[in-house]
């Protein structure tokens, strides 16, 4: 299995307010990897939106991938406490997506069996060492992380030990164990820290993107009331002016400000029409997901009646059975009766016949 796979598709999270509807983070479709960090041994679900990041969720062995439509599929993320969907261009590539989150899924749980396993066997001085690998800072280089993330230094202020005696053995593997215990608990607070971070940055993302649609909008009328002005400006100016040359160089720039201004409100326009239409897409998305459910439940239902059905058509057929077997021994038994009753009849006559024959 590759470390590293990739594909595109449209972003969405669960809104935090509603848990129900999908509020898209993408203005289209992005890049969505899976990436394996190796200075943690964790597997992530990363995405970025130019530079920033909306996807960063730890793959753990707990989490599923659930296909809600043929080609959008959700997963919740209990760290960062939300749940991510992704709507992509085909059924192929949402069915090839969901392989890769099981293989990864496996693969984070054996990473996890692993590293319990290196820290309940690990039991010389080198664990020392291995607790501090897992300390080292990430580099700048890093997709999940930046200084303010980098867990802190343990070995800045500890001091050079002797080589433990043989008598002290002991209490030197105590204290190692201890010291690589300590460690690997400030390492993962410092996960706790990283993924709280990311969190806030994800919710102050969220609330920019609302603050930014509020600001278009005011822009917006703005650049209405600006056109107003400019158009009653042009009027006066032609009515008042004498100097017709002015005054038509002044009306070609002012025209050409009001020209640029409305192209500017047309844009705007159309990027509030497609957030729209990409709000209307997702709500459009969770009715369908409602309605299937419904339907669902339809035919388990039709399904139960028609298994009552099947059960009682099973018994009657038994009941008839039995009544035919019952038949066939009655009848069984008449045969046998008029078997005997002819063969007593037919000795009766042979007697008759050797009465007579005496007579």
């Amino acid at each position: 299995m590759g470390k590293n796979f990739y594909t595109r598709a449209h972003v969405f999270q669960i809104d935090p307010n509603t848990k129900k509807n999908w509020v898209p983070t993408s203005k289209h479709a992005v890049t969505v990897s899976y990436f394996y960090d190796s200075t943690r041994n964790v597997y992530r679900i990363i995405s970025l939106d130019g530079s920033k990041a909306i996807i960063n969720s730890t793959i753990t062995p707990n989490m599923t991938f659930t296909k809600t439509s043929q080609k959008f599929g959700q997963w919740a993320d209990s760290r960062a406490n939300t749940v991510y969907g992704l709507g992509f261009s085909s059924e192929h590539h949402l069915s090839k997506f969901a392989e890769k989150f099981q293989e990864f899924k496996e693969a984070a749980r054996l990473a996890k069996e692993k590293s319990q396993e290196k820290m309940e066997l690990t039991s010389t001085p080198s664990q020392e060492s291995a607790g501090g690998d897992l300390q080292s800072p990430l580099t700048p280089e890093s997709i999940n992380g930046t200084d303010d993330e980098r867990a802190p230094d343990m070995t800045q202020n500890s001091e050079p030990r002797p080589e433990p005696t043989q008598n002290a053995l002991p209490f030197s593997h105590s204290r190692n164990r201890t010291v690589g215990l300590s460690a690997i608990s400030k390492h993962w607070e410092a996960e706790l820290a990283t993924l709280k971070g990311n969190n806030a940055k994800l919710t102050a993302a969220l609330l920019e993107s609302t603050a930014n649609v509020k600001q278009w909008k005011q822009q917006l009328a703005a650049y209405q009331e600006e056109a107003e002005r400019l158009h009653k400006r042009v009027t006066e100016l032609e009515c008042v002016s004498s100097q017709a040359n002015a005054v038509h160089t002044h009306k070609t720039e002012l025209n050409q400000t009001i020209q640029e201004l409305e192209e500017t409100l047309k844009v705007k326009e159309e990027e509030i029409e497609r957030l729209k239409q990409e709000i209307d897409n997702a709500r459009e998305l969770q009715e369908q997901r409602d309605s299937l459910t419904q339907k669902l439940q339809e035919v388990e239902i039709r399904n139960k009646d028609l298994e009552g059905q099947l059960s009682d058509l099973e018994q009657r057929l038994e009941k008839s059975q039995n009544e035919q077997e019952a038949f066939r021994n009655n009848l069984k038994t008449l045969l046998e009766i008029l078997d005997g009753k002819i063969f007593e009849l037919t000795e009766l006559r042979d007697n008759l016949a050797k009465l007579l024959e005496r007579s």
